[in-house]
């Protein structure tokens, strides 16, 4: 069984306002949480109203369930006791004029100094997902053949269509933003591990990258852990659509060791074709068309079938085919969270979706 571990970033918003908060020292500090947080399980962010949570390893869905409800909660308790309130969505609403204050750290002020209009704008938040992949040949075969998927997992997960007070047109505004920085987007496909730390080198040779961690593609070989790190989702206002998605990533991972020791080809996707069925997944969530695997134009509905039929296998074998299919389902009945937060938006004003984005994600 391939074990799991989620990582998951939140703001912190003025309840009132909506607007970020650096509060993010004083909530990690809490006396509050340490009866139920350890420690290694909340962790700073690049900007100070961000706070960033990793679950530890885990076996099967309901484990990463139970943790990440216990993290939500814990640390939403505790932005209350401060005055403000944990937010569950993967970009803020509404932003100051002055840039956000950055994390007093070494690595984060190198990055500001970098780009500081970037930084200025990356409150953002994503979730990300490690699955067990122990040998690195492997994992970079793992890579070659997620990669074609990343996109409709992007637009299954787009929590991110406000900025500024308005609406981008974007579902996933978060992808956006993030695919501004110099590795980005779609991982490449690779020839093999050599390949693969062969171009690696490079980037850090010619100053790129500072670091192995700012290889910011949407997937990528964990410098950390043992495991394939998927990155392209955004955070989600739900703690049950956050499990949904280490179930499918699991299964993904799952499948795509199976087909890779059983000699099945990968399938091909030009880069340039990768990287613009991204930027439309991001645009139109599940709302419209999504370009499948094989590069065709398809409903969303039809190639989230293709996926579940993709993954079906695994997910059996895993024991998570009945859980992660009711969640899929009540995604396509109900829309995205960025479907979600127009919706609150549209009704009830910046009241109602304050409420949403600060409440329900902690709550569930």
């Amino acid at each position: 069984m391939i074990t799991v571990g989620v990582e998951e970033e939140y703001l912190l918003l003025d309840p009132d306002t909506g607007l970020p908060v650096p509060l993010a020292e004083e909530v990690r500090g809490s006396s509050g949480l340490e009866p139920v947080v350890d420690r290694r399980e909340v962790q700073a962010e690049l900007l100070q109203a961000q706070v960033e949570i990793a679950t530890p390893v885990c076996t099967d869905l309901k484990e990463v369930g139970g943790h990440l409800l216990r993290l939500r909660h814990a640390l939403g308790a505790a932005a209350e006791e401060f005055g403000c309130r944990l937010a569950t969505c993967a970009t803020a609403p509404f932003r100051e004029v002055a840039p956000p204050l950055v994390t007093r750290q070494p690595r984060y002020l190198a990055i500001q100094s970098q780009a500081p209009q970037l930084v200025a704008e990356q409150l953002v938040n994503g979730m990300h997902v490690h699955a067990a992949v122990s040998d690195p040949e492997m994992g970079i075969a793992v890579l070659n053949r997620i990669r074609v998927w990343l996109p409709v997992l992007v637009a299954m997960s787009a929590n991110s269509p406000l900025w500024d007070g308005h609406d981008t047109g974007f579902s996933s505004w978060r992808t956006v933003i993030y695919g501004r920085w110099p590795v980005s987007g779609p991982p490449p496909h690779f020839a093999d591990l050599a390949d693969h730390e062969r171009r690696v080198r490079a980037l850090l040779t010619a100053g790129i990258i500072s670091d192995p961690g700012q290889l910011y593609w949407q997937a990528r070989l964990s410098d950390r852990y043992p495991t394939v790190e998927v990155r392209c989702m955004d955070v989600q206002l739900r703690a049950d659509d956050a499990v949904m998605f280490a179930g499918i990533v699991r299964a993904l991972v799952a499948t795509a060791v199976s087909d890779e020791k059983a000699g099945a080809p990968p399938v091909q996707c030009a880069p340039e074709l990768l990287h613009g069925a991204n930027w439309y997944a991001a645009r139109d969530g599940i709302s419209g068309s999504l370009v499948a695997p094989d590069g065709k134009l398809r409903s969303a509905g039809d190639v989230l079938c293709q996926l579940m039929d993709h993954i079906a296998p695994a997910l059996e074998e895993s024991g998570d085919a009945r859980e992660v299919t009711s969640l899929v389902h009540r995604l396509l009945q109900q829309g995205t969270p960025a479907d979600l937060q127009r919706r609150a938006l549209a009704e009830g004003g910046v009241r109602a979706l304050i409420d949403l984005v600060t409440m329900q994600g902690t709550r569930q």
